[in-house]
């Protein structure tokens, strides 16, 4: 039977994605391969998007991550626990899904994000942030307790790393001692360029650039010594492990429990393999693989609005220029909910603005614009937001949490303990509620009427149009 031709948008033949219908597949080629295939694989998503739309940036980013922990574990006996999901389309195209890939977020067709019930190598569904280190974790105790013997590897963002949940699950897994392997992708970047302290932290990482360079060039030499070449590796290699404990950021790391690994060009899958096959080697506890990628790695056009590629609609091929369709004649919802915001907070100095990690798709970016001392975006962090309004409110400002309906149901515990049991001044702006079309039920803001009516203290109002969005007042205001 003739093997079924790819799709084509362009002229570059890609000759190794043809033959690659499963990681088996892809283990079969040649260290030196894999960045053809990586190449293929960047080339079939954007050629797709460009048709499509989806998550382009996100996923343009973390192909060469999907290619080396494919070729480096043994999928899907190894569980790859990926977070969110949204940068997991080489993942998608490496596990059979490849000739799916263009009715990806489409009724009928591939999930946007990852799901369980549609592919043995999506070993858990995932559309919220911060979600993959817990999952891994209770696989890893769960392997240990059956006494097997693979592999768990959990895939997390930066920005993801920051979120509570994420960094309770690190807590957890330092205290356990479990074998894990988490591998970190660091492009600074969530839907927005990252905010925080750990940012911060990671980038100090990321500027330790000269020591890296420098151990790497020194460990070559070393091991062309002949004879005692290892033996000086070895030696030297004590001796750099103690300096960087005492001076690399990445020693917080090993504070809290986990071996550091890194970091490592994530664009470069046979260095990703060499860094992942060291991380197998640890057996006395988790490891960190700490790569750094460029988000919409590819793309055409590098434009300066970081959230234009992030998720694209069509586009075209060559110059990465956006295929826009008619604009709409009334205004949205977003861009209402943001000028009317900078006319109430330009009235009244006490109204301050929230959000988490969304500044652009729930309108705060133009408050933060405009207000930049009395607008936050506090990262992917919604718990962490609902309660810093309510401390906000009991000092007598007017917190505006502008959050999407989906991520909201994150923080209802702050909602009914921190803000409403205190019958405390603070207003939640829903964006996305309804459903949302391809994202999918992880993202579909259905339930936020049925959780928030329930709740004392809390007013519901759902403006029919933009002018009743822009105009009504609760009695209380």
């Amino acid at each position: 039977m003739a093997k079924p031709r790819l799709p084509r948008y362009n002229t570059r033949p890609m000759k190794l994605l043809q033959d690659i219908n499963t990681p088996g597949d892809l283990r079969r080629l040649r260290p030196e391969q894999l960045q053809e295939a990586a190449n293929d694989i960047r080339q079939y998503i954007l050629e797709t998007m460009s048709r499509i739309g989806g998550h382009t940036g996100a996923s343009l980013g973390a192909v060469e991550l999907s290619v080396a922990l494919h070729y480096a574990f043994d999928t899907p006996r190894d569980r790859l626990v990926w977070d969110v999901g949204h940068q997991a389309y080489g993942h998608k195209i490496l596990t059979g899904r490849r000739d799916q890939l263009p009715t990806i977020k489409q009724y009928g067709g591939l999930s946007g994000f990852l799901r369980r019930d549609e592919s043995e190598y999506d070993t858990f569904g995932a559309g919220h942030a911060s979600t993959s280190l817990s999952a891994a974790l209770g696989m890893a105790i769960a392997r240990d307790q059956r006494g097997e013997d693979h592999h768990v590897v959990a895939v997390i963002g930066d920005s993801s790393l920051a979120g509570g949940m994420a960094m309770e699950a690190v807590n957890q897994a330092g205290h356990l001692k479990t074998r894990l392997i988490v591998l970190l992708n660091d492009n600074e970047m969530s839907i927005a360029p990252a905010v925080g302290a750990l940012t911060g932290y990671l980038n100090r990482i990321r500027e330790a650039q000269g020591y890296h360079r420098f151990k790497d060039e020194v460990g070559d030499l070393l091991h062309d010594i002949p004879s005692f070449g290892e033996r000086l590796y070895q030696a030297a290699k004590t001796v750099k492990d103690a300096i960087a404990a005492a001076v690399l950021p990445g020693a917080l790391v090993n504070e809290l429990g986990f071996k550091y690994i890194g970091y490592v060009d994530g664009h470069n899958p046979r260095a990703l393999v060499r860094a992942l096959e060291e991380a197998k080697q640890v057996k006395d506890g988790p490891v960190i693989v700490h790569a750094l990628t460029q988000k919409g790695k590819g793309f055409p056009a590098r434009e300066k609005n970081y959230y234009a590629w992030h998720a694209t609609g069509p586009f075209e091929l060559a110059t990465g220029a956006s295929i826009k369709p008619s604009k709409p004649s009334h205004p949205q919802y977003t861009a209402v909910f943001g000028e009317t915001m900078c006319e109430l907070m330009a009235k009244d100095e006490k109204i301050v603005a929230l959000t988490g990690a969304m500044p652009d798709g729930t309108g705060v970016d133009k408050i933060l614009e405009r207000f930049p001392e009395r607008a936050f975006d506090v990262g992917i962090a919604e718990q962490h937001c609902v309660t810093f309004a309510a401390g906000m409110s009991c000092e007598g400002l007017k917190p505006v949490c502008a959050i999407y309906s989906t991520f909201l149901q994150r923080a209802f515990d702050q909602i009914v303990h921190d803000v409403c049991l205190q019958d405390l001044n603070v207003k939640f702006c829903m964006d996305r509620a309804g459903i949302v079309g391809g994202d999918g039920p992880t993202h579909h803001g259905l339930l936020d009427i049925a959780y928030l009516r329930a709740v004392p203290n809390m007013m519901l109002m759902a403006p029919k149009d933009e002018g009743e969005l822009r105009d009504s007042r609760p009695p209380s205001s």
